[in-house]
């Protein structure tokens, strides 16, 4: 009852978008509408009609997305726990972790093409690359949030560097790679697009650029749409997963534990 609560206010507001949406579609006349802007039932149409190739370039899209996410998962999540444990690695790395993300993704998604070829490999690396970045920061910022009270007590019972890191760091550090990997999800559906769109024969990306010459705009969209959809469900998985993962993130200061 209460996801219900939340769900609906999204929903009146996204069909008061799509009813205006409409409406000034209509207002403008046909051929704009078919040229420029369809009308929301045109795209609705195009997701029918080419329900098959969109599905197929698809697959290609969400295959690159959930491999690059996993990859910048492990990659920002190794690379955070090595900063916190050597402040000179942290000195060291944690600058070039920075600069990484101001590459511009459409120069440097050619260039691996032309290094590693048409098929995944680029695609996943771009994918990763734009995505990890947000798993560093955010796990690297939970893992030195820990309670001191805690770590007090932990010197107290002479407990290890590494017995400490197991019991209190990484489950402070937890909430921090879920929310790396719920904004990573978003930013890696983005890096997708843009390494199909520098060197690709399949994918969402790939529908997308070559629709727009050829004015299937409604096509266009439609791709677009799944596209938003895709990170609207992963995003709504990893919530559910946090929940399942971390119950004592969710649960309220007075409710006793289970």
């Amino acid at each position: 009852m209460r996801a219900t609560r939340r769900v609906i206010p999204a929903l009146l507001l996204l069909l008061g978008l799509i009813g205006l949406w409409e409406l000034y579609v209509d207002l403008k006349g046909r051929d704009f509408s078919t040229a420029i802007l369809p009308a929301p039932h045109q795209v609705a149409s195009a997701l029918y009609r080419d329900r098959g190739l969109l599905w197929s370039n698809f697959a290609v899209t969400a295959r690159e997305v959930l491999l690059g996410i996993l990859v910048a998962a492990l990659l920002g999540a190794l690379l955070s726990v090595a900063i916190h444990f050597s402040p000179t690695l942290r000195r060291a790395v944690y600058p070039l972790t920075v600069a990484s993300q101001a590459v511009p993704v459409p120069i440097l998604a050619p260039v691996l093409a032309f290094w590693l070829g048409f098929g995944l490999l680029p695609k996943l690396v771009v994918v990763a690359l734009v995505s990890f970045f947000s798993v560093v920061v955010t796990t690297t910022a939970g893992l030195a949030a820990v309670d001191p009270d805690l770590l007090k007590l932990m010197r107290t019972f002479d407990a290890s560097r590494l017995r400490t890191f197991r019991h209190i760091e990484l489950p402070s550090a937890l909430p921090g790679v879920f929310a790396g990997a719920k904004i990573a999800v978003a930013v890696s559906v983005i890096g997708a697009v843009l390494a199909e769109y520098m060197g690709s024969n399949s994918g969402l990306g790939y529908v997308i650029l070559v629709s727009e010459p050829q004015l299937l705009v409604a096509r266009a969209v439609a791709a677009v749409v799944i596209l938003s959809l895709f990170a609207i469900a992963l995003f709504a998985l990893l919530g559910l997963v946090e929940r399942l993962a971390l119950p004592w993130v969710y649960r309220s200061p007075g409710a006793p534990a289970r």
